[in-house]
């Protein structure tokens, strides 16, 4: 199989796997919107009990699932195998042991069907979820929060992707876990701090990271520390802080700079588009004041539904499309990549 060459099989049918972290999904996705199948077997469940992800624990379910939830995606979509037109998986970053399961089993498909191989940045991967059910205009911006990554990235052509700003230390979903800890809360904690902040009459007030005046960072770590401050000052102080209040303000802290930061990087960089992207992206709270400050000036707003903000696999195939159009596919030894760069997988 030459690694730059197309195969037969229906246009742009892609198979595409995702298992960077502690989801396995398998999706069948046609030219790039039309989506097949998407079949998701989540983790959450074993992980709670240790409060996280846990490695080891995380690769040995996608070994134990893979099979079964490929058969799945292959029986929904409807589609033989010999249809495909290309298998996709997600090359980084993520945890390396879990991608390595998606990785080999992708490259065994793709060497047993005689089919290209195309690996896939999970950050572009979440940015193409949009694809599925909008349609982009470049230039755009695309605000990336999740649980490891908290970036803004410009695009000026499909494909393309230019860091403008990064986290400095913690990513917006971490500092979310960890405050959930905190307050005792059952993981993943985000959905729980989403909640409260919502039920909450009163804000503890938060300091806010803004960083340098012309700067596109961002960075938790302070207001993390902040909140474990205040509630252990409490602590001491025999008072117990209502957990909803420490909630809400944390929330509206985190909230306010990431809208702040990306509304004012689509004005700079003269956007037609704000995209929204990455698991904290099903925040109620994000998407609610991102929507309303971008009506109030007058940004158009893409985000993709609950069902794939969260890691899946029609994400992938999307993004593979891109890559499927020209022709670029990946070698048979690709290696899966911890911290695989977005700008360097870039077309």
């Amino acid at each position: 199989m030459m690694d730059n060459e197309r195969q037969p099989g229906s246009a742009g049918c892609i198979l595409a796997i995702e298992t960077s972290c502690d989801e396995t999904s398998v999706a069948i996705v046609r030219n790039g919107t039309e989506v097949l199948a998407n079949v998701v077997s989540s983790q959450i469940e074993t992980h709670q009990k240790f409060g996280g992800v846990v490695p080891e624990v995380a690769s040995r379910k996608h070994v134990e699932t893979i099979t079964r939830i490929i058969e799945q995606a292959v029986d929904k979509s409807g589609v033989k195998l010999g249809d495909l037109s290309a298998i996709a998986v997600t090359q980084g970053p993520g945890l390396i042991g879990a991608l390595l399961v998606g990785v080999v089993a992708a490259k065994s498909l793709a060497y047993s069907l005689q089919l290209p191989l195309i690996g896939v940045h999970h950050i572009a991967g979440h940015i193409y979820a949009n694809q599925l059910v909008h349609k982009l205009e470049y230039p755009l911006i695309t605000l990336v929060v999740s649980g490891g990554h908290t970036e803004l990235v410009h695009s000026e052509a499909p494909g393309k992707f230019r860091i403008i700003g990064q986290t400095r230390d913690d990513a917006a979903g971490e500092a979310y876990d960890k405050v959930a800890r905190a307050l005792h809360l059952p993981y993943p904690g985000g959905p729980h701090i989403d909640r409260l902040a919502h039920e909450a009459d009163a804000a503890i007030t938060m300091p806010r990271a803004w960083l340098e005046p012309d700067s596109y960072d961002f960075s938790f770590s302070g207001l993390k520390s902040a909140v474990l401050s205040a509630l252990n000052q409490a602590n001491m102080k025999g008072i117990k802080l209502e957990p909803s209040h420490v909630a809400r303000g944390f929330q509206e802290s985190v909230i306010e700079v990431l809208v702040e930061k990306a509304i004012r990087a689509v004005k700079e960089f003269g956007a037609k588009q704000l995209l929204l992207a990455g698991g904290v992206a099903a925040n109620r709270g994000l998407r609610t004041m991102l929507a309303e400050r971008c009506e109030k000036a007058g940004i158009p707003l893409l985000a993709p539904p609950l069902s794939l903000c969260t890691d899946n696999a029609a994400m992938i195939a999307a993004a593979a499309f891109l890559k499927w159009e020209q022709g670029k596919f990946s070698s048979l030894d690709l290696k899966a990549e911890s911290s695989l760069s977005l700008e360097g997988w870039s077309l």
